[in-house]
């Protein structure tokens, strides 16, 4: 994706985000519910390849399309790292917590 000064204002706008209930309140206000649900499927979809999981298993555990999983696959095994760094963040945040 080419950057942009409104790309880069997005994504400033996000990192100053202090909580999850400042993110529910800018993002319900930025995205329609089809988008933050797209979204966080999709995030969960990569979480699930990551695990291991088959396509099957994550299209019946979240609805996704064959479509959208292969999409997901190709972007943490070809994409820029986003999935992957977030999804390792996120584990290494649950295991600081247990």
């Amino acid at each position: 994706m080419k950057r942009s000064e409104n790309m880069n204002a997005l994504f400033e706008a996000v990192l100053r985000l202090e909580s999850i209930d400042e993110c529910y309140d800018f993002f319900e206000d930025l995205c329609t519910v089809s988008e933050l649900k797209s979204m966080s499927q999709r995030l969960e979809v990569a979480k699930l390849l990551k695990s291991g999981a088959v396509y099957t298993d994550i299209a019946a555990k979240t609805g996704a399309s064959t479509a959208t999983i292969s999409r997901v696959n190709r972007c943490i095994n070809y994409g820029e790292g986003g999935y992957n760094l977030i999804i390792d963040r996120l584990r290494d945040k649950k295991n600081e917590l247990l």
